[in-house]
């Protein structure tokens, strides 16, 4: 397997063709529209040129297909005020993990995944949060992820 390692800027469009396969798998018609690829790509290259900025994208690159990239994994941290267990009230979250319809089933998106949470760790995170598809939450729960009742709201601005 090729190694982990940080996405990087020039990636930007991989990372959203990835992020785009995601989105797709989860999508109930199989599709969503890509017109913000757009307006994503420069805020996405700029994110992954700042290595300090609290988000990373590890990834790996495809065995097969030269300059694309089979798997993705994102997360960010975040500062909520401290708490028990978490008194600097550092939070990771973890989001668009993805791969390549092509190089499923090979570990790509677990190893993605493993060097994330040692990024986390070494932001000196305590709590990850993620939301799991149906498909994705037996790999989170052999990483250790448990459910948890969630009363989460949103609104849209």
């Amino acid at each position: 397997m090729s190694p982990v390692r940080r996405a990087l800027p020039e990636e930007a469009g991989e990372v959203l063709r990835l992020r785009q396969v995601m989105i797709d798998s989860m999508s109930a018609d199989g599709g969503g529209p890509t017109d913000w690829h757009t307006d994503s790509l420069p805020v996405l290259r700029d994110r992954l040129a700042d290595p300090g900025g609290g988000f990373a994208a590890f990834v790996v690159d495809h065995p097969d297909r030269p300059a694309a990239l089979a798997a993705l994994a994102c997360g960010t941290v975040e500062y909520r005020i401290g708490r028990a267990g978490n008194p600097q009230g550092r939070v990771g979250h973890v989001f668009s993990v993805a791969t390549d319809p092509g190089a499923r089933r090979r570990g790509y998106a677990r190893a993605c995944v493993q060097e994330l949470l040692e990024w986390f760790r070494a932001q000196g995170v305590r709590q990850v949060d993620l939301t799991a598809s149906a498909q994705a939450e037996s790999l989170y729960a052999s990483l250790g992820f448990v459910r948890k009742p969630d009363p989460a709201m949103r609104l849209s601005l």
